[in-house]
């Protein structure tokens, strides 16, 4: 049986791997051991949330902790998707201390909870709410790195910014979507202006105009750089930072 205090055993290869790649990267060389590594330290951390998800009898999804677990596995991922695609070597080493950040924080503060969900965790709908939006987060976190890095450059390209943004939009879509339909079965109604809820709307809102604004006035880039870090913010909020508002608390469906 794995539990949290187990984590380091997988978390240590994985960051190794993943930093060793990012180093590589960084070098623009042995571009095919760049994307074994990263590929290696994925499966291995892949295996901890998979163990975790049978120890616990249940998706490791119901606390912070258990969600910057996946946050932790999908922001190399979405890294080594963008170094393919755009080669952006530094890209992959910022994904990787990111990741390890968030693992940092579960081993020294991890959240433990029972094996049991609560009835209104216990939905179809749950599980690929909850991963299709952490996909989503380290997808929009991967856009919004791009964009400080372009604020910093004379000559700003957006094209990865906008596919990222795009990309991590239409994730945001179908989880709120897959959201609606688990709140229709848990609490009877899709939608009930929850801070949760009413900051999810507004993050995707942000993210919806940030497309908008690019395709109507492509010219205006740092304008739109900057509000891709406004977009970020909201998300931030929408993910945790809800927890410190007082209107959730005690108040919030999505308090558990």
């Amino acid at each position: 049986m794995v539990t949290w205090t187990d984590l380091w055993l997988f978390a240590l290869p994985a960051l190794t791997c993943w930093a060793v790649a990012a180093l590589l990267a960084l070098r623009g060389k042995w571009h095919k051991t760049v994307y074994l590594l990263t590929i290696c330290g994925l499966l291995v951390f892949g295996a901890y949330i998979a163990l975790m998800w049978h120890s616990l009898e249940r998706p490791p999804l119901r606390t912070m902790g258990e969600t910057r677990l996946w946050y932790s596995f999908f922001l190399p991922f979405v890294g080594l998707i963008t170094y393919s695609r755009w080669r952006y070597r530094w890209i992959l080493l910022f994904s990787t201390m990111l990741s390890a950040v968030f693992i940092c924080i579960n081993l020294f503060k991890p959240e433990i909870h029972s094996k049991e969900l609560m009835p209104a965790l216990q939905s179809p709908w749950f599980a690929p709410h909850v991963i299709i939006y952490m996909f989503a987060y380290a997808t929009t976190g991967a856009a919004m790195l791009l964009s400080l890095w372009q604020l910093f450059r004379k000559e700003k390209d957006l094209s990865a910014i906008d596919n990222l943004t795009r990309v991590g939009l239409s994730f945001l879509t179908v989880g709120m979507l897959f959201g609606a339909l688990w709140a229709k079965e848990a609490w009877g109604t899709y939608w009930s202006w929850d801070p949760k809820e009413t900051w999810a709307a507004a993050t995707w809102l942000c993210y919806l105009i940030y497309v908008h604004w690019r395709r109507c006035r492509p010219a205006s880039v740092r304008p739109a750089l900057l509000w891709q870090i406004i977009c970020f913010m909201c998300l931030q909020m929408c993910w945790w930072g809800i927890n410190y508002l007082p209107s959730a608390q005690g108040l919030s469906v999505h308090t558990y």
